[in-house]
C-alpha cells in the first residue's frame, strides 16, 4: 500500500467530505427529539422492570411485600 504525503491526504479528505449529505436543521432537531424520546421511553422500561424484579426477589426471600 503506498503512503500518501500529508497534502494529498487533505485534498483527498476535503473531497469525500463535499460529498457528504449533510442533514438540514430541522432533520436534525426531529432527530434529536426523537432519541430523547427514545430515551425516555427505555429508561420508563427498565425503571418498571427493575421495580418488578426488586418486589419479586422480596417476595421470594421473604424480604417484603
Amino acid at each position: 500500500m503506498a503512503k500518501t504525503n500529508p497534502f494529498e491526504f487533505m485534498q483527498q479528505v476535503r473531497a469525500e467530505g463535499a460529498k457528504v449529505t449533510w442533514p438540514a436543521r430541522k432533520e436534525t432537531m426531529i432527530t434529536t427529539g426523537m432519541v430523547l424520546l427514545m430515551v425516555l421511553l427505555a429508561a420508563i422500561y427498565f425503571m418498571i422492570v427493575d421495580f418488578v424484579l426488586r418486589w419479586g426477589v422480596g417476595l421470594v426471600l421473604g424480604l417484603g411485600g
